[in-house]
């Protein structure tokens, strides 16, 4: 009695923990603009082609930045805020190694630096079509660098 009691919560939890994870993907994604982009902060100058650092996350355009939010995680908080004035193309290349188990598919890299911390963002062709855009559409004074 007390063991089906116990797997019987068990199981609640797990099905509401699934649905919060859910509800908060659809609460990100309300107000649009919304792409799946995984991230791979403070890397090394040369490629790091081993796959590990990457963390697969959505990624939301809020006017002059992007907020980036990991998907595992319960915080309606973004965890890394990308400023378009501080954002440097600098490299796009096609994942290699270990990183294309790693990373979705059709993933395209673009290597970064945003005030000074390098970074590499893993994301769709289409996704990256609009984010180059995105960061080309900046108002007029605004330094833009895409590679």
């Amino acid at each position: 009695m007390l063991l089906a009691l116990l797997a019987g919560v068990a199981v609640a939890l797990l099905v509401i923990g699934l649905f919060v994870f859910g509800l908060r993907r659809r609460l990100i994604q309300r107000s649009g603009g919304t792409f799946d982009c995984s991230l791979r902060w403070g890397v090394a100058e040369a490629p790091d082609l081993s796959g590990k650092g990457w963390v697969y996350g959505v990624a939301r355009y809020s006017g002059d930045r992007i907020e980036w939010f990991r998907i595992f995680s319960y915080s309606p908080r973004p965890r890394r805020l990308l400023e378009r004035s501080s954002i440097e193309v600098v490299s796009r290349r096609a994942p290699e190694g270990e990183e294309e188990l790693a990373l979705l598919s059709d993933a395209v890299v673009l290597g970064c630096l945003h005030e000074g911390t390098r970074l590499e963002l893993a994301m769709s062709e289409d996704a990256l079509t609009g984010f180059l855009a995105w960061l080309e559409a900046a108002p007029p004074g605004q330094r833009v660098n895409v590679a």
